[in-house]
């Protein structure tokens, strides 16, 4: 097995060179032992100071089987159990329809599988809402397929999360650090976004923009969904977390999650990735926060990735059975890298080869992912080749609700329309478009180019609804007048 650790080096500092991803620190645990622990590139491009294995990285959704194993040692405890309903621990939470609320479990919501769907409840991130703002308005959210259907979902995760963290009588930041971290010795290891921004060794994401390469990011702040996407640690911190999940709940001999508990999170819960040929294709399964399924060769497989557009990229593969585990992170937008350093590794390590172009593959497959899901309206702003004047501002200007997202103001500001969304009622610029169509630029995580924002004008000259096509990709986008 060291045999292969200069071999894997060569392949971290080529895939590197290759994509320009700025920095990346790994660890390797194998029967037991840290056998390899290393930083690659620099915390932050055009400054000198290195990666090395004890800076700090935004682990995004890598966090969700590090909160599967803060609930498992809840659930260990005695304090809940994965088959508890929700509302037995947060009597406020509420679904869109009263049986889903009640039957909804911590297993349902761990499992994604509890009928909300894809990403419920990002937008409202993006937007500015607090955690408990959202997961209030996961109520407005259409259900499709309870137990039936797989759908990846950061809020109701961190629902499931939260609502453990009530039972313990903490809060979820609180819980992680007091069941995991410190017992673990994780102690770079926090839940919170405030421990990660005032540390003097942490990475600085990056973003890959046209003709400009990696540049820095605007900070992702994640506390609203810490327990899905929030955690923050190191690779050295992450050696012992994997040494924890291979032995099955103990470490040098302390049990600090009961084995019980902690296999759950790693059996097949929902079929995530059905074969397209179940004759010859493997399905992929999601276990409570982890993918559980099996490699090429049908060896036991857990894994997960991370991913920010804002400027983290992160993954974890196990071979139990191997007793071999290794985490990547990067900071630097998905493409890629982590996934095809760990799946290289792997083949390096049980094969003696690297079987095939990883980073091609997961390249590939992150592209696909980060296609938006807006902006055919008015192909990100491009100008029609005939355009229709608007009418005048009076008849666009105004407050429009919608229960999901809250008021909407159009006003008048000194150069034109603006659209106030969220919370802080942030305002945004409206470029006109075409006669009642106009377009503005969203932000946050889920922000590409422009997105379109369509009045439907009544007979009375005046808009009485208007849609913001970034917001309606689940039908959710319409805001209708206030009463005037």
């Amino acid at each position: 097995m060291t045999a292969r650790l200069p071999d894997l080096d060569a392949l971290v500092e080529g895939m590197l060179r290759q994509t320009g991803v700025p920095g990346l620190s790994l660890a390797v645990v194998h029967r037991d032992r840290v056998i390899h622990l290393r930083g690659f590139g620099l915390r932050e491009v055009g400054k000198p100071e290195p990666v090395d294995a004890d800076t700090l990285f935004q682990l995004a959704s890598l966090s969700k089987p590090v909160a599967a194993t803060v609930v498992a040692a809840l659930v260990g405890d005695g304090l809940v159990s994965w088959d508890d309903p929700i509302i037995r621990h947060d009597p406020g939470f509420a679904l869109h329809d009263a049986w889903t609320t009640r039957a909804v479990t911590l297993r349902d919501l761990f499992a994604h599988r509890s009928g909300l769907l894809d990403h419920a409840g990002d937008l409202l991130e993006d937007l500015g809402f607090d955690r408990a703002e959202i997961l209030w308005r996961l109520r407005h959210l259409r259900l499709d397929g309870f137990r039936s259907r797989y759908a990846y979902t950061n809020f109701g995760l961190t629902a499931a999360a939260a609502a453990a963290a009530q039972a313990a009588g903490r809060s979820w930041e609180d819980v992680s650090a007091e069941r995991l971290y410190r017992p673990l010795g994780m102690g770079r290891t926090s839940s919170r976004f405030a421990d990660f921004l005032a540390a003097p060794n942490r990475a600085v994401g990056h973003m890959r923009r046209d003709g400009a390469g990696w540049t820095p990011g605007p900070v992702r702040d994640p506390d609203a969904q810490s327990p899905a996407g929030g955690v923050s640690s190191t690779a050295r911190d992450m050696a012992a977390w994997l040494r924890l999940q291979m032995g099955r709940g103990r470490v040098d001999g302390t049990g600090i999650v009961k084995a019980e508990a902690l296999d759950e999170t790693h059996r097949p819960q929902m079929v995530s990735a059905p074969a397209e040929n179940p004759a010859r294709d493997r399905t992929g399964f999601y276990g409570l926060g982890w993918n559980v399924g099996q490699d090429e060769a049908g060896r036991v497989l857990w894994n997960h990735s991370g991913a920010f557009n804002l400027g983290a990229a992160t993954s974890v593969h196990i071979l139990p059975a191997e007793g071999l585990g290794i985490v990547a992170l990067a900071n630097a937008q998905p493409v890629g890298v982590p996934e095809a350093v760990c799946r290289s590794f792997l083949d390096l390590a049980t094969t003696g080869r690297v079987t095939r172009d990883w980073l091609a593959l997961f390249g590939e497959a992150f592209a696909k992912m980060s296609t938006p899901g807006y902006g055919t309206a008015v192909d990100y702003g491009r100008r029609p080749p005939q355009s229709f004047p608007p009418l005048p501002n009076e008849a666009y200007a105004g407050m429009y609700r919608n229960d999901l997202f809250g008021d909407a103001e159009v006003a008048t500001g000194t150069d034109g329309l603006v659209l106030r969304l969220g919370p802080r009622r942030d305002a945004y610029a409206l470029r006109h478009f075409d006669r009642d169509v106009f377009t503005y630029q969203p932000v946050g995580e889920n922000a590409y180019g422009p997105s379109a924002v369509s009045f439907a004008v009544d007979a009375d000259r005046k808009a009485g609804s208007v849609t913001i096509e970034n917001l309606a990709a689940d039908g959710h986008g319409r805001f209708d007048r206030a009463a005037r």
